[in-house]
């Protein structure tokens, strides 16, 4: 963080001010002052980074984007004051409604909703014509599919994100004890890193009427401002909803997807217009008949997003509103941390993983390709003799996992592998490591045990063929704790 001293002279014989100090967005103002005057949707650069000098959005005109190849995060750096009075919305998008309570284009039945950019998509509905599953919500907070039988359509599982999404079913007038699970809860408070909202699970389809996909993540948003941010309209990231369904036979509902990230960072943030990261709500009522049965969506509940993660920072905290979820806050921070531990997917079957992945069909292979194949993976800063677990997710039906051969090489850049079968169609890639904390390491260690308030054992390190990472400390009795890269950083 960089430093500005302010001094005014209040009298002059007696008196100086004390020095002050000031963030620094770190914005070169590249891209000029912006003022728009009516709905903008701009394109998100590559690197996902916005360099303003200064920043207005009047009432009634809303800012949105279209998301980059890597569907990075959004990032405004401003270096000098920006006013909302309108909005910026990085939300995820709803998935389409299905049967009766579709939009008559069926070509859409059971498409999922897509993440806002940063987020990630929801999973897709279940294909009419029998007991078709559903696929996963995508992220690391996806809903599961809904799946079940004959007399049993189950919904999908709603996203998670800092709280977990709703699950439960139905079956016909009465909701049944068998569930899709919500995704599992995962991030930092800090927002370090800054990750996106996950998607709700789809739900399972009918013999009529496909099930519905799960509704978008929200999306991420950095803002960080050398000068005053004032917020009096509103900046949201709320999670898509999933899509009705309705008429005889008709598939179940899916998912909502969670909330994303919003990160305010500025001298002063003032203004009390809405900041919301909130989950989908449940989706509208409509009818259904399944054999002879019928249910009100209503009767049961649908399943909700999660909420997302809200973190302001400020030398000077002048609104006194809340926040949907409630906001964490501390004084400015690193924006960006380097040098980390790192995972990543480097190639799938002789296939080199793009540089700039972008989390879908970053690698097609020919549909008769023999399996298993060989999946490699590439690590830094990881200890040796350590092994890689493989999640492999195909877009309908169950996940299934591998592990690799102990990493080799040295901890600037080791590579392990492994083989695993991939079903047709398009699968999502997940690889974690965990490693146990050097012996040696006392002062790291007790660092990392007075975060998480009771021994522990190792950390684990999480990503996708997208490249991210994601860490958590793993306690003797087994918990798995977020860790942001700040807290991961200034262990040492």
């Amino acid at each position: 963080m960089l430093c500005a001293i302010v001094s005014s002279l209040l009298s002059s014989s007696l008196f100086t001010s004390p020095f002050v100090l000031a963030f620094d967005s770190g914005s070169t103002g590249a891209d000029g002052a912006f003022s728009p005057s009516v709905d903008t949707r701009l394109d998100l650069p590559e690197s996902g980074v916005f360099n303003f000098s200064s920043l207005t959005i009047p009432e009634g005109v809303t800012v949105t984007f279209n998301k980059n190849t890597a569907n990075t995060p959004v990032v405004i750096l401003v270096n000098g004051d920006a006013s909302i009075a309108g909005s910026i919305d990085v939300s995820g998008f709803n998935s389409p409604g299905v049967g009766a309570a579709g939009d008559g284009n069926a070509g859409d039945d059971g498409l999922p909703g897509l993440g806002g950019p940063g987020g990630y998509d929801g999973g897709a509905g279940g294909a009419a014509g029998g007991d078709h599953f559903g696929g996963n919500g995508l992220g690391p907070g996806g809903g599961n599919f809904g799946t079940g039988d004959s007399t049993i359509r189950r919904h999908g599982g709603g996203g998670s994100y800092s709280t977990r999404g709703s699950y439960t079913s139905y079956r016909f007038a009465e909701c049944a004890s068998h569930s899709a699970e919500a995704g599992p809860i995962y991030g930092s408070s800090v927002l370090l890193p800054l990750l996106g909202g996950s998607g709700g699970g789809g739900g399972m389809g009918g013999n009529a009427f496909a099930g519905s996909g799960g509704g978008g993540g929200g999306g991420a948003l950095l803002m960080a401002v050398s000068g005053t941010l004032r917020v009096d309209g509103a900046i949201v990231a709320v999670g898509g909803q999933a899509g009705t369904s309705g008429g005889g036979n008709c598939g179940a509902v899916g998912g909502g997807g969670s909330g994303g990230a919003i990160r305010l960072v500025a001298s002063v943030i003032e203004g009390n217009g809405t900041v919301s990261a909130a989950g989908a709500n449940r989706p509208n009522s409509a009818s259904c008949s399944v054999s002879g049965y019928s249910y009100q969506e209503n009767n049961c509940y649908m399943h909700s997003g999660g909420d997302g993660r809200i973190r302001l920072e400020a030398d000077n905290l002048v609104r006194t509103a809340g926040s949907t979820p409630a906001y964490t806050f501390g004084p400015p921070g690193d924006l960006f941390v380097a040098g980390l531990p790192t995972l990543r997917i480097s190639r799938v079957a002789g296939v080199d993983a793009p540089a700039t992945p972008s989390g879908v069909a970053d690698i097609v292979l020919p549909a008769d390709i023999a399996n298993p194949v060989t999946v490699e993976f590439e690590t830094t800063g990881i200890p040796l003799g350590n092994i890689v677990e493989l999640t492999v997710t195909p877009q309908k039906g169950a996940a299934t996992s591998a592990i690799s051969n102990a990493l080799a090489g040295d901890t600037g850049l080791a590579t392990a592998a492994t083989q695993i079968a991939l079903p047709q169609g398009p699968s999502t890639l997940m690889a974690s490591i965990t490693y146990t904390l050097i012996a040696d390491s006392d002062a790291r260690r007790g660092y990392f045990e007075r975060l998480a308030g009771e021994p522990v054992q190792g950390i684990r390190v999480e990503a996708g063929i997208r490249g991210e990472s994601r860490y958590w400390l793993i306690t003797e009795s087994g918990k798995s704790l977020p860790l942001s890269p700040a807290q991961l950083a200034s262990a040492g």
